[in-house]
């Protein structure tokens, strides 16, 4: 119940988040050209991050001491990951250009001429925010904390890469959230997580219909939450494994274009391409 209330609660506030921050994104400074030539307001991850700190807010003043002490830690760990990627894939969002380097071999070479590019930024401050984030829930010594910082890092790259079409990241994080809380057990350590989710699929329509782009703001931090969510919900070998597969899936994410794979696949051009304009 934990789980399916933090998914019904976090769609409500991201959609009365979205709605008191609809006259904020469409100002020009939003705005952005997308994938079909449209201008279209961008960092509508602002939404799930503002409704995530609002509940979490509302939930520590609400809830009595004693569980207040028995979930602190994941839900600042949720909330640590989901305002700092935020604010890291904002700064991106409003900042960045073309001329700023694509993929870590990009920010990694204009690291070593001694330029910090926003991506770059993204890849040295989303490090730490993992870190942070991880620290209080990884129990581990350093090693497995890096591990599981890495893990969570990693996991918000993959949204970002993964946010080449409307609706695409979305759909991604509701399967991954899914399949996690389902092979989990259905924790209530991921009722913290489920908020994250419930408040970005409130943008779905939106992102779907090119009135919404999430942005890095909104794909960094929702890729985030998950690796968050895998920390808490999995053991250490679980967590090893998924920390290799989205290892596995940045380096593919580097060679080869993920929009060219799920075109070719008939099931996932399928999905991806459901609830979208015709091109």
């Amino acid at each position: 119940m934990a789980v399916a209330g933090g998914l019904v609660l976090g769609a409500v506030a991201g959609w009365l988040s979205w709605r008191a921050l609809a006259g904020v994104l469409e100002r020009p400074l939003f705005a952005r050209v997308n994938h079909r030539g449209r201008s279209v307001p961008t960092a509508g991850g602002l939404v799930p991050a503002v409704a995530t700190v609002l509940l979490a807010a509302g939930a520590a003043v609400a809830a009595p001491a004693s569980l207040r002490e028995g979930h602190a830690a994941p839900v600042a760990s949720v909330v640590v990951v989901v305002l700092g990627l935020a604010l890291l894939g904002l700064v991106d969002d409003l900042a960045g250009s073309g001329d700023d380097g694509r993929g870590f071999r990009g920010h990694l070479a204009a690291l070593r001429r001694g330029r910090l590019t926003t991506g770059g930024l993204k890849l040295v401050g989303g490090g730490a925010v993992s870190v942070v984030a991880c620290a209080p829930i990884s129990g581990g010594g350093p090693a497995r904390l890096l591990a599981d910082a890495a893990l969570v890092a990693l996991a918000a790259n993959l949204g970002n890469l993964l946010d080449r079409a409307p609706g695409r990241t979305l759909k991604g994080s509701a399967g991954a959230f899914t399949t996690l809380a389902l092979a989990a057990g259905v924790p209530a350590e991921l009722a913290g997580v489920a908020v994250v989710v419930g408040a970005a699929l409130a943008l779905l329509p939106a992102d779907l219909s090119e009135r919404l782009m999430l942005g890095d703001t909104g794909a960094n931090a929702l890729g985030g939450a998950l690796g968050i969510g895998v920390v808490l919900a999995a053991g250490p070998g679980a967590r090893l494994a998924a920390l290799v597969g989205v290892a596995v899936l940045n380096l593919a994410g580097e060679l080869v274009s993920f929009s060219r794979v799920i075109d070719a696949v008939p099931v996932l051009r399928a999905a991806d391409r459901a609830g979208r304009p015709r091109d």
